[in-house]
């Protein structure tokens, strides 16, 4: 009995390995230091701030003029959109659509990624009968929509390959 559990736990991590699996580890980012510019009380600066500082070498800063790098959010916004009605005209579904600009740039405000926009989509149900639990639902949602937001967020970041180079002054010698 214990020969099997072996050879099938054997089995099943062959498998994962065979298939390119592998733990999420830490980001590697081009920026030695980083400031996030959202107000400290904001949600979604807290979850940036615990993914960068857990998971990368970037050390986070409280000033744009002491970083290499500052992400900026432009644009946060949270939709409910209708998707299906039922016989009697009420709503059956929702989507929920959040859309997050975002630009990182230098402290001289030079773009070190080109503006970019994440939009992330969850589908919900919705029974008048269970307005609660639904509304429940419903924030369970948003914050799972928030945690993929900074996921998506440090890839676009350790992706970038910013030049960090002084740009050239046109002066004849």
């Amino acid at each position: 009995m214990k020969m099997k559990r072996n050879l099938f736990a054997l089995i099943c991590v062959s498998l994962l390995a065979a298939c390119g699996f592998q733990l999420r580890g830490a980001v590697q980012m081009p920026y030695s230091t980083l400031n996030i510019a959202l107000p400290e009380s904001n949600t979604l600066r807290a979850k940036l701030s615990r993914a960068v500082t857990a998971g990368s070498n970037t050390q986070l800063v409280d000033t744009a003029k002491e970083s290499q790098a500052i992400l900026g959010i432009t644009g946060d916004s949270i939709v409910k959109n209708v998707l299906s009605l039922n016989s009697a005209g009420r709503v059956r579904e929702y989507q929920l659509v959040r859309t997050v600009s975002f630009r990182v740039y230098d402290p001289l405000g030079r773009d070190l990624i080109p503006p970019g926009q994440i939009v992330i989509r969850r589908d919900i149900t919705f029974d008048d009968s269970q307005v609660l639990s639904k509304q429940a639902e419903e924030h369970l949602l948003i914050k799972d929509m928030e945690d993929d937001l900074v996921q998506q967020l440090l890839r676009r970041l350790a992706a970038s390959k910013p030049d960090f180079a002084p740009e050239k002054s046109d002066t004849k010698s």
